[in-house]
């Protein structure tokens, strides 16, 4: 599968399952660091109260990629990328966080704001080629965590206010 073959809309509550598997699946990356699932189905309700869940489905309805939004004023926030292990590397990623920008500039936002975890040193190349800078650090106050860390936190220009 690739990019082009990517439906993206809004997830509903009868994804939470779903949405659960692929994050996990997606973030068991993170266990050197960090203990435990990444998300639980009660995370994933609250994500849906406070913002929006975009998911990347295939032609076949499955979810193979997930992205969360939220409109913070004039600013976007998106987070939890989430792209499943067996069609990573096939823009899919990119794709995804296209169509947030897209979503979070169709709703005012000027900008976009991520965090990356400092040890997750594969990842602000990634954005930097999507074209996010860095803009600074930030605490990473998880109890689960086994390392050291930090956010990196990077931002883009959707538009000139």
């Amino acid at each position: 599968m690739n990019s082009a073959d990517l439906i993206v809309r809004d997830a509903h509550p009868d994804d939470i399952a779903a949405l659960v598997s692929l994050i996990n699946e997606a973030y068991i990356v993170e266990q050197f660091f960090v203990t435990g699932p990444r998300v639980s189905e009660a995370d994933i309700l609250t994500l849906m109260e406070k913002g929006t869940v975009l998911v990347g489905c295939s032609p076949r309805n499955e979810i193979v990629a997930s992205v969360y939004i939220e409109k913070r004023g004039e600013r976007g926030y998106v987070g939890l990328l989430s792209v499943s292990p067996a069609v990573q590397g096939s823009g899919i990623g990119s794709a995804m966080m296209q169509s947030a920008e897209n979503r979070l500039a169709s709703e005012g936002c000027l900008a976009v704001d991520i965090r990356v975890v400092s040890l997750r040193t594969e990842l602000p190349p990634f954005y930097e080629r999507l074209g996010y800078r860095h803009q600074g650090t930030e605490a990473f106050d998880d109890p689960r965590k086994t390392r050291a860390c930090h956010f990196l936190k990077m931002s883009k220009e959707l538009r000139e206010p």
